[in-house]
């Protein structure tokens, strides 16, 4: 894990915060299946951790939650970076020795290698680590990043270290977005908050900050013009993105302001939201 991309050159993902329609479902999952601990616990939230005090995930159980719906925008999956690939390697021993039955993805894409899972409720899920940046093959601004089938069988040889948890250094590595069209999507994560486009696909845009394969994934593969979810609905609540500090904050929110984007203040967070209506809290590192 290369520290550049999430240090005080870098705007990047911190914590999300996810709706489930059950705390008493979801919790083992987390814990045993992804190997979370536990930081704080209410009747209604749960707030997960790596590291025994710095926030990954929270996950709140609303009262009248809705099961998800279909075809919608909001989360795609939020992605667990791993320090190393033997990590990777414990992880996907774990699984397939695990009780983990809601299907499991695998790919390569060049920069990194993942492992895609679902929470009970369908709460999309990225585990993965990455290649050292140095071998990342750049042009014009635009790395090379693909989906190409994983070589599971030389990962699971990478180690025979057995999964223990969450490494302590494990963060967010970044947020993937179904939005509802990719024109305003662009104005806003571009021109707004100032991410970089780095990587374009069919139906999809990756932006990131300095110099990072991606932070922020967005697509339309839900179909251009998806609903956006009912607030009681499972599924993405907020997320937040880091900042240097306060005064690279406030250049953005003025500059968010300017082109006529609401900015609300909540305790140490400026709340946003997206085209698509995915709700981001700025926040300082």
């Amino acid at each position: 894990m290369e520290q550049q991309f999430f240090n005080e050159k870098a705007v990047y993902v911190g914590e999300v915060n996810i709706k489930v329609t059950s705390l008493e479902q979801s919790i083992p999952f987390y814990k045993d299946i992804l190997g979370f601990r536990m930081l704080e616990q209410t009747k209604d939230k749960v707030v997960l951790t790596a590291d025994g005090k710095t926030p990954l995930v929270t996950l709140e159980q609303p009262e009248g939650i809705q099961p998800k719906q279909g075809r919608t925008a909001g989360l795609y999956h939020f992605a667990l970076l791993l320090p190393a690939r033997a990590d990777l390697s414990s992880f996907l021993t774990h699984i397939l020795q695990s009780k983990y039955r809601f299907g499991l993805g695998a790919a390569d894409h060049y920069v990194s290698e993942a492992l895609y899972l679902s929470d009970p409720d369908g709460n999309g899920i990225e585990v993965y680590h990455d290649r050292p940046s140095s071998g990342w093959n750049w042009s014009n601004g635009q790395v090379d990043m693909a989906t190409v089938e994983l070589d599971a069988k030389g990962l699971l040889a990478e180690t025979s270290q057995k999964w223990t948890g969450l490494p302590r250094e494990t963060i967010m590595g970044h947020i993937h977005l179904h939005v509802t069209d990719l024109k305003s999507t662009k104005a806003f994560y571009v021109k707004g908050l100032g991410f970089d486009i780095v990587t374009s696909l069919p139906g999809a845009l990756f932006t990131s900050t300095a110099s990072y394969h991606h932070h922020i994934g967005l697509n339309v593969w839900n179909g251009t013009g998806a609903k956006i979810p009912d607030k009681n609905q499972v599924g993405l609540n907020w997320f937040t993105l880091i900042f240097p500090n306060n005064n690279k904050r406030n250049e953005t929110v003025i500059h968010l302001q300017k082109q006529g984007i609401k900015v609300e203040k909540e305790g140490e967070a400026n709340i946003i939201e997206d085209p698509s209506g995915n709700v981001i809290r700025l926040m300082i590192r």
